[in-house]
């Protein structure tokens, strides 16, 4: 996986495509996104395609700053939740939200922090 920056640096093309800026498609950023795609779960083929054209380079842009995005919002708040429902005495619906997280998450390093949160659903309060 990439160092955390990376989609940092994928957030800030995704800034300057909404601010209207071309997006330069030099050997840099072709190598960038494609990095950054494997850490967001799409396949090599696909980030290879989309990284044959400008056009394609911004949309695949936009779906990494997506599954960034969506999936970072989508595991706070089921961590939230999920905490939440544990500290009730609710362990079976603190799982249960972490499970629908995984029934959608695609990104890895989200689907591991949900493994994470599940093991210790299952640990007693201390």
């Amino acid at each position: 996986m990439s160092e955390s920056h990376d989609w940092d640096k994928v957030l800030g093309v995704y800034a300057k495509l909404e601010r209207g800026e071309a997006l330069d498609l030099n050997a840099d950023m072709r190598e960038l996104l494609g990095r950054v795609a494997q850490d967001v779960a799409l396949s090599p083929e696909d980030a290879d395609r989309a990284l044959r054209s400008p056009p394609g380079a911004e949309t695949l842009v936009r779906e990494l700053r997506r599954r960034i995005f969506e999936g970072s919002r989508r595991l706070s708040r089921a961590l939230v939740d999920s905490a939440r429902r544990k500290k009730t005495g609710d362990v079976t619906g603190a799982r249960a939200v972490l499970d629908a997280v995984l029934a959608v998450e695609v990104v890895p390093l989200y689907r591991k922090q949900v493994e994470i949160a599940l093991d210790y659903v299952d640990e007693p309060e201390g």
